[in-house]
């Protein structure tokens, strides 16, 4: 079977399933991108990774990182082998001294592990064919679930956040990081960014 290579492209919050989100696999030589609804310990697990933001703690997926390089194990590429009933099947590809191991996990967890080793995230054409959507049904899919959400997010951070001055916004984005609040980190972060363009 022929494995597809996916990107990460998106995670946003889901409005059809409530404290959850979806996160967005793009076929990285096609049009076809995989949606996958996660929990928000795992998007937050994933965004931090992908913001290289630093936790004051190691998050469970950076203890099993610091696991892995302490033991010389490399996490070669998360595999999304399967789609059975509305649910993804995942494994981490690992080796350890030439030999490779496949490891069952989640498929949030396999990949939030796997960003943090860089790994390249694969899936079979299958799996693409039976829950992937197309660009043409993107726009029916994001407008049903995930971009009514996002806008109303997106305008109550630059509301609540406009009148602070830049050192208002650091000082509140410390104290979030030292709280372990990464969503409110990332969303001061971006407008900290949108001021200094």
């Amino acid at each position: 079977m022929q494995k597809v290579r996916l990107e990460i492209s998106g995670i946003a919050y889901s409005q059809t399933q409530s404290g959850s989100y979806v996160l967005t696999l793009s076929e990285a030589a096609g049009n076809r991108k995989l949606p996958i609804v996660i929990g928000g310990f795992e998007a937050q697990a994933i965004a931090v990774e992908l913001e290289k933001m630093i936790p004051n703690r190691p998050l469970t997926h950076d203890l099993i990182k610091s696991f892995c390089v302490s033991f010389e194990v490399v996490i070669k590429e998360v595999l999304i082998y399967k789609f059975v009933e509305g649910v993804f099947y995942a494994k981490l590809i690992c080796e350890k001294d030439g030999v490779l191991t496949e490891i069952d996990s989640r498929t949030s967890d396999a990949i939030a592990v796997g960003v943090r080793f860089n790994s390249p995230i694969y899936t079979f054409s299958n799996v693409l064919d039976d829950a992937g959507i197309t660009r043409d049904q993107e726009d029916a899919f994001e407008n049903d679930s995930l971009i009514g959400q996002d806008d109303t997010l997106e305008l109550e951070v630059e509301t609540s956040h406009s009148s602070s001055s830049m050192k208002e916004l650091e000082k509140q984005l410390q104290e979030a990081l030292e709280n372990e609040d990464y969503e409110l980190a990332s969303k001061l972060r971006d407008e900290i960014k949108k001021r200094n363009l």
